[in-house]
């Protein structure tokens, strides 16, 4: 049985569905953990994440707000000037192009100072990867740019103060 939007009691949908939503939003729960010290949009990562455990979890809603209300930040943050926009975009081209040098895989060149099996490893896997991780980052840079460009700052969410005021009125 699938409950409504907003309720937390104990009806969770099928159990397939469950595990399954719950597997994606840990995974996107760590990827977005280990994005904010590597290269990615981890808050918005986190906050897709925790919008998937909040169906099923008072926890994760409570933590939403706050994440939510930072990753719109960011993402306004990083489009409010063209030489930000332009940077990110050339970064994320820069990551497909050596995803596509790494499919190519050339022979080691002859300055390369280490074994040759050290140079591009990982080979289609690493490829792949960082195709994926560039479009991904195009496309926030779009979706961001789409959503925010012009505007000072993210839309104002409401603060956990306010929001437990509105759960104490209802």
């Amino acid at each position: 049985m699938r409950r409504p939007r907003g309720d937390l009691g104990p009806a969770m949908g099928s159990g397939t569905g469950r595990v399954l939503r719950e597997t994606v939003a840990w995974l996107l729960v760590a990827a977005g953990v280990a994005a904010l010290v590597l290269p990615g949009p981890g808050l918005l990562m986190t906050c897709a994440g925790l919008t998937l455990l909040a169906r099923d979890h008072a926890w994760a809603e409570r933590w939403l707000a706050p994440v939510r209300r930072r990753a719109l930040q960011g993402a306004a943050h990083s489009v409010a000037t063209w030489p930000r926009i332009v940077l990110a975009a050339t970064l994320a081209l820069g990551i497909i192009g050596c995803g596509f040098l790494w499919a190519w895989s050339p022979p080691a060149p002859s300055w390369w100072p280490v074994p040759g099996i050290w140079w591009l490893p990982g080979g289609v896997a690493v490829a792949v990867t960082q195709i994926v991780a560039g479009m991904i980052g195009l496309g926030t840079i779009a979706y961001s740019c789409c959503r925010f460009r012009g505007q000072l700052d993210a839309p104002r969410l409401p603060t956990r103060q306010e929001t437990a005021v509105e759960e104490a009125a209802a």
